[in-house]
């Protein structure tokens, strides 16, 4: 029985698997026998004090190594797009990530142009970036790993998240049709979906993040979009990856956005503000002469 097959079995018949830990993921994975997950029947292990092997704990931790990341997160949450895996912002040492060995092992999830960048975006943080695309357009996996998610969400609307073995994860939402289940394993370039516009979304377009246990970092400080490919091998986490995005979060934060209402024109809009209309036009890229819907988001700060 191939792994995949095996977790996507198990996540069916014990229910949802919301960050099981160590032990109890040790019990479930180690159904199937030793002849599923490695050769142990020949080896010859210690009993431990009750007079019991310990050969199953090692079948246990064998299967578990087939978990990308697994060690480093401490389970494997099927559930949550993101978890809440404590990190320290302020690093005190560099982490340095391998994200490639040879030219094959990593890949561009789609060819197009960056439609919106990481960071503040109408008054809340954009975490990943927007690439353009046409509907049904393949959207491949930027690195080998396994499937952690694969499902609808109202915001991401079909999302597939993939767990790496350097620990990163990435996140290709929006999609109209996903191609993997939890559980699959795929090498860089497999087609994970097609590109579409479900979930919270106003055209086309791939939203694709990157994140170290959970914590967010600019898809464009990881490859060169431009060309499409690894800007390089290694990638360096350290404290001011993080301090870049406090500053864009507290940057999000300051921005204030006023909703246009019956009655609205830019001059009361910029009087209510303490601001100027001339000020209004430039933030928001208007005129003077431009007209205000209903609901309109008119950027104040």
């Amino acid at each position: 029985m191939k792994v995949a097959h095996l977790l996507l079995a198990l996540s069916l018949a014990f229910g949802p698997w919301h960050l099981l830990r160590a032990q109890s993921e040790l019990d479930t994975l180690a159904i199937g026998g030793a002849e599923e997950f490695g050769p142990y029947e020949d080896m010859d292990v210690p009993e431990l004090i009750d007079g019991t092997s310990d050969r199953s704990l090692l079948e246990r931790e064998d299967s578990l190594s087939l978990i990308p990341g697994y060690q480093l997160y401490g389970g494997w949450n099927t559930e949550s797009i993101f978890g809440r895996t404590a990190m320290p912002l302020a690093l005190k040492d560099t982490i340095r990530l391998c994200l490639s060995n040879e030219a094959c092992d990593n890949a561009m999830p789609v060819c197009g142009d960056v439609t919106s960048p990481f960071g503040p975006r109408r008054g809340r943080m954009h975490y990943g970036i927007d690439l353009e695309l046409y509907n049904g357009d393949p959207v491949v996996a930027a690195f080998e790993g396994m499937v952690r998610i694969s499902r609808y969400n109202s915001t991401f609307g079909n999302v597939v998240v993939v767990r790496h073995s350097n620990g990163l994860e990435t996140l290709y939402a929006h999609l109209s049709q996903r191609n993997v289940e939890t559980g699959d394993h795929v090498e860089a370039g497999d087609m994970l979906g097609l590109g579409g516009s479900t979930g919270r979304s106003t055209g086309d377009h791939l939203h694709f993040e990157v994140r170290y246990l959970d914590q967010p970092i600019d898809p464009q400080q990881v490859f060169d979009v431009q060309n499409g490919e690894l800007k390089h091998r290694d990638f360096d986490l350290h404290a001011g990856v993080f301090a870049q995005i406090a500053k864009a979060k507290a940057e999000a934060a300051r921005t204030k956005y006023h909703t246009v209402r019956r009655g609205d024109t830019l001059s009361s809009i910029a009087r209510r503000n303490g601001t100027t209309v001339a000020r209004l036009c430039k933030i928001n890229r208007i005129s003077t002469r431009s007209k205000l819907r209903i609901g309109q988001r008119i950027r104040t700060t």
